[in-house]
């Protein structure tokens, strides 16, 4: 990887807000538009922190350009469980998080951590600002 950078927030829904801001200053200093990386980034982060954290801890979160250029967002959390794309319900308020990164991104997934927990990612096609 030619150039990582990684921030650690509190497991708290207010905290999201530093990593949105987190990567938009990253992807700003590559010279790449950011709205869909913090788009995607608040996404990530608030389901880790919601569900892979259950509002205690730490979550990490990380942004970095593949080889080929490619900028990747990661929100790292400590539970073992898969996220899960959920159907469209009406009358539902939450759960579409991942329903609206899978339509922003190249391709997301998910890896598991050797010390427990997993890294959720997501690619962004690189715009230039």
């Amino acid at each position: 990887m030619a150039e990582s950078e990684m921030i650690v927030i509190k497991a708290e829904l207010g905290a999201v807000r530093e990593a949105r801001e987190f990567v938009g200053l990253v992807f700003g200093g590559w010279g790449l538009t950011d709205y869909v990386a913090r788009t995607v980034v608040s996404e990530l982060a608030a389901s880790a922190v919601v569900h892979g954290c259950g509002g205690e801890g730490h979550v990490i979160v990380r942004a970095y350009r593949r080889e080929d250029g490619i900028p990747v967002v990661e929100a790292w959390d400590r539970s073992d469980a898969a996220p899960l794309v959920r159907p469209v319900t009406y009358g539902v308020e939450c759960g579409r998080g991942l329903l609206i990164v899978e339509g922003l991104v190249r391709r997301w997934g998910t890896r598991p951590l050797n010390e427990g927990g997993k890294v959720v990612w997501a690619e962004i096609d690189p715009v230039p600002a």
